[in-house]
């Protein structure tokens, strides 16, 4: 394994992600043409890199980096955190997404669609050309701990594509479609079939772990695919392979929940980066602190009030919380403040070189007293003297833990009005108690969806657990609804004393599936047709 924090691994491995992007052929960008037409390399070829075990092993390090930069740094909280109720923006590049008014020529939706497609790109590269171009002398296990890797990434990749638009096209080499890059989309249960694949390979071929909270195990194993396929087939509500994938995991060891299995450790303590593949970890974004654009974290940028605590120049308060998620902490939930920031909050941790930073009485943004905690992680100095505008080393999170214990209380749940079966309280109630809160008896769905709400908020996580309030693969969503149209998504005032200045919103069915891309349907109108059946292998 290798370490993931330090910037010069990428520099060793420059040869490599040269490579990755030469051999790439995307069919994002709805498979531009002049994509395609990348001058080749005089020294670098399929044939020559992939040599040895090191070659191998290091060759799917860019996967858990650059092609997930335009997700992370806007288009992810845009799609979960706006649509979800969750946020609240004026900034007029991504409003629609609060009032479910987006249509496919907003650019965020681009971004993420181009994004994910890459990382599908990218998997489908390495997952080809290792089959091909390794020479027997390095082992058939190294070899499929790799492309078990990229099918786990190829897997992830399509849950957000799936979750955001519903149909879409399967690719499994992308230069099949370098001459005819048009193509139809594939049905939803058909890409939730194709990534159960990609899983169950990758649960089989990759790497069994112990975290131990170390910096070389940020790459994903056998259990972190056994987690996401747990996650899978909760959305498909396929309860019992749920379960049985959930205490798979809960019975490996292989992960520990921060201040129940490992003790000095807070919910806090996850957001930052020293503690970066933290034992907790499932599956994370690796950024490199201070890199070139692409390269680092861009979350902060966004989300910090000021540049007073990223101290680059950057912190531009785009995204605020909501009135509806403020209201929706639990008193004594010691999640708020890692999450959010209100005035006179005080964080030793940022700006630590003049003794912390205190969010001042008097600081709005998007009409709002409060910014976001989560993901900000302050300034260089405070990061082990690593960070830039645009570039925090700190990771984001795909999967954690926390996850496996509330799809397994899920899925004892199964779908019943309420359960009391220890099965299910236990793993829900060590969240609660990290939480600082009062264990429950018995539970709910209803529980369990506000616990997931204030467990995971801004991590990409609520607008898709609403999606899937009211079944598998549906096209009605009365429940998810019913919640949002009475979510308070307006501001407060500026008057003595401070009242609301409400805003609700009622989205249709049919926002619950964004649109595609202009720039996708232009280039293949087949996107708009109906979708085909997939043609397994």
């Amino acid at each position: 394994m290798h370490n993931f924090s330090d910037l010069q691994l990428l520099n060793k491995m420059k040869s490599y992600i040269i490579y990755s992007f030469i051999f790439i052929a995307i069919v994002s960008a709805g498979c531009k043409k002049d994509f395609f037409n990348i001058p080749p390399q005089d020294s670098l070829s399929a044939d020559n890199f992939y040599q040895n075990t090191e070659q191998v092993q290091a060759s799917t390090i860019a996967l858990y980096n650059s092609p997930w930069f335009d997700w992370n740094a806007k288009a992810s909280w845009c799609i979960s955190e706006l649509l979800s109720g969750n946020a609240h923006t004026y900034s007029p590049d991504v409003i629609n997404f609060g009032n479910f008014s987006v249509t496919g020529d907003n650019t965020q939706l681009a971004s993420a669609w181009n994004s994910l497609y890459s990382v599908v790109a990218q998997s489908n590269a390495l997952i080809n050309n290792l089959k091909a171009k390794v020479p027997a002398s390095v082992p058939a296990s190294v070899v499929n701990n790799a492309i078990g890797e990229a099918r786990f990434m190829r897997a992830m990749a399509y849950f957000y594509l799936v979750r955001t638009w519903g149909n879409v096209p399967i690719i499994e080499n992308s230069l099949d479609y370098v001459n005819n890059y048009q193509i139809n989309t594939n049905p939803v249960t058909d890409v939730y079939k194709f990534m159960i694949n990609d899983l169950k390979f990758a649960e089989d071929n990759c790497d069994k772990m112990i975290r131990t909270g170390s910096v070389s195990q940020g790459k994903v194993s056998s259990g972190s695919a056994s987690a996401l396929l747990a996650k899978v087939y909760l959305y498909m509500r396929d309860y019992p392979n749920a379960r049985l994938k959930a205490e798979q995991v809960i019975n490996s060891g292989e992960f520990k929940l921060y201040g129940i299995d490992i003790s000095g450790k807070t919910y806090a303590d996850l957001f930052k980066t020293a503690n970066n593949n933290n034992e907790e970890s499932i599956a994370a974004i690796q950024w490199l602190g201070g890199s070139s654009y692409g390269h680092g974290n861009a979350l902060q940028s966004f989300l910090a009030f000021n540049s007073e605590i990223t101290g680059t120049g950057d912190g531009y308060g785009s995204v605020t919380p909501s009135i509806d998620l403020l209201t929706a902490f639990e008193p004594g939930d010691l999640r708020r403040k890692p999450t959010v920031m209100m005035q006179g909050d005080v964080y030793p941790e940022i700006n630590q070189a003049k003794g912390g930073y205190t969010l001042p009485a008097g600081a709005v943004a998007q009409g709002m007293p409060a910014f976001i905690k989560k993901y900000v992680v302050g300034t260089p100095a405070d990061n082990g003297g690593k960070g830039a505008a645009f570039s925090t080393g700190n990771n984001t999170y795909l999967m954690r833990y926390a996850d496996v214990l509330l799809i397994e209380a899920e899925a004892v749940l199964a779908g019943a009005e309420r359960t009391s079966d220890d099965a299910a309280l236990v793993p829900f109630n060590k969240i609660r108690k990290r939480a600082g809160l009062i264990p429950k008896t018995s539970i709910t769905i209803q529980d369990i969806y506000q616990e997931r709400r204030m467990e995971f908020v801004f991590e990409a996580d609520y607008w898709f657990d609403l999606g899937r309030l009211d079944g598998f693969n549906v096209t009605s969503h009365p429940k998810a609804i019913a919640i949002i149209s009475n979510q308070e998504r307006g501001i407060y005032s500026n008057t003595t004393p401070v009242v609301i200045w409400g805003q609700k919103y009622t989205p249709t069915d049919a926002n619950f599936r964004l649109p595609y891309p202009t720039t996708e349907t232009i280039l293949n109108p087949k996107l708009l047709l109906a979708p085909v059946p997939y043609n397994f292998k």
